[in-house]
């Protein structure tokens, strides 16, 4: 048997308590991490920004009025409150320290930290503007529900602002729908854009069509969701043509504003689009405390912050600290769900498998990603599916990515919940959750007005009675 007492879990034993493992993040990644470890004989502390497990890859759908925030966002506390031996924080974590084995987060005015003795850092990844930062007050991207409610209120009061604007310029300005970026997300809302406007919102309006709205899908690639190949890229790409969406390929954003954005074509023109409701959906950023780690370990950053992993989803040189999902950079793995949460399993069986004496750090087994595929849905009906060579697309790729994002779900309630909505919008063409309040459009200038760049040290300023 392999000596259990290893660099890490030493410290835990000499002081006679169990080990602590805090886990940064409460995405798929993190929580399958906590979700692994709720049986093993270690003290748990999963800290997080918010307070819910969000699934991101249906956040189109409540941006665009087929899905609630509750459906695809439960509490992290209620999802893991069975589990005696995790304890739920909320709290942003801003510094980690790794000569001191602490963790320091933030959440209003109080601040507070974490000692460790394993680390799993899943704090995933922002929206990229490649440099561009002040694109994001006029193309949201979308990766919190504040970013879909956002988006929601920007959409549908481009529609209520044309029905009764005079001016015909403004309304067409108001009726042009700009979706950055090719990816999966930008697909999947280019394409229920062109539901809304062509299907649930047809004779709402008494001085408008909704049909007349100009919805374009841009990408600086020249082909449409590039990863799944030709083949899948060509049938999305037709789906979207026919649901009246203009896809722009080798186009690429040099300016936006709030009444338009600006383009440079492959061949090195410019031109401008006038748009009121743009959507950024291309690229990514892995958080900064990717950058932190590298600061003060041997590890390495790549071009989009992610830090470049041992085999063993380890930190070079501290065994004790994992990085996982879309923070990692191991042999060019994709930043999507399946590899976060294969990714937590495998750091968790490995902690518990060294606590029980099983193994030691070096005697760990490479991670190894079983890739059961990729899909993207682009409109009802239609979704294109590529599982290990093997390429569909139409009504049985659809029915597929109905089964398995139904199922990867958190929660019987929210998986009953959805099919029912679904339900609604596939027979009857009916969104239950178009509602939408000026708060969730100009929410985020009236905190940067407020706040500034840094909400946070303003609120650590603050008395607790302010």
């Amino acid at each position: 048997m392999v000596d259990a007492v290893n660099s890490y879990d030493a410290g835990a034993q000499n002081a006679g308590r169990r080990q602590r493992v805090v886990i940064i993040g409460s995405g798929f990644g993190g929580l399958a991490a906590a979700q692994s470890l709720a049986k093993a004989d270690v003290d748990v502390t999963l800290v997080a920004k918010t307070g819910h497990h969000l699934f991101q890859p249906l956040l189109y759908q409540v941006a665009t009025g087929i899905l609630s925030v509750g459906d695809i966002a439960p509490s992290t506390r209620l999802v893991l409150r069975e589990h005696k031996n995790i304890t739920v924080t909320l709290g942003e974590v801003d510094k980690i320290d790794v000569a001191n084995r602490t963790v320091h987060a933030v959440a209003g005015h109080i601040d507070f930290d974490l000692p460790y003795d394993s680390l799993i850092v899943a704090a995933g990844a922002n929206q990229s503007y490649f440099g561009n930062d002040h694109f994001e007050r006029w193309a949201p991207g979308m990766k919190t529900i504040d970013d879909a409610l956002e988006l929601r209120g920007r959409i549908l009061g481009s529609f209520e602002l044309a029905e009764i604007t005079e001016d015909e310029d403004a309304r067409r300005q108001l009726l042009t729908f700009v979706v950055v970026g090719a990816g999966p997300t930008g697909v999947e809302m280019a394409g229920q854009i062109g539901e809304l406007a062509h299907r649930t919102l047809k004779n709402s309006y008494r001085r408008i069509d909704p049909a007349d709205a100009r919805i374009i899908l841009l990408d600086a690639a020249p082909a449409v969701l590039p990863p799944f190949g030709e083949k899948l890229g060509e049938a999305a790409k037709a789906r979207l043509e026919q649901l009246g969406v203009e896809v722009h390929l080798n186009a690429m954003v040099t300016d936006v504003d709030s009444a338009g954005i600006e383009i440079k074509g492959a061949d090195g023109t410019t031109h401008r689009i006038g748009a009121a409701c743009k959507i950024w959906s291309a690229g990514v950023q892995a958080s900064p405390l990717g950058k932190m780690l590298a600061e003060q370990t041997d590890a390495e950053v790549d071009r989009a912050g992610r830090v470049k992993v041992n085999k063993d989803l380890s930190v070079p040189g501290h065994p004790e600290i994992f990085v996982i999902g879309d923070m990692m950079s191991l042999d060019n793995l994709p930043g999507v769900s399946p590899v976060a949460i294969q990714g937590g399993k495998y750091v968790a069986k490995q902690i518990d498998r060294e606590l029980a004496g099983k193994q030691s750090p070096t005697g760990r087994p490479p991670f190894k990603y079983f890739d059961k595929g990729s899909m993207a849905t682009v409109s009802r009906y239609s979704a294109v599916v590529k599982i290990r060579g093997f390429e569909i697309h139409g009504f049985i790729a659809w029915v597929l990515w109905l089964v398995v994002h139904l199922a990867f779900l958190i929660g019987f309630r929210n998986r009953l919940a959805t099919l029912f909505s679904w339900g609604m919008h596939i027979l009857g063409d009916k969104r239950s959750h178009l509602s939408a309040t000026s708060r969730f459009v100009y929410g985020r200038r009236a905190i940067d007005r407020v706040y500034g760049d840094s909400i946070a040290s303003s609120l650590d300023d603050r008395s607790p009675g302010s």
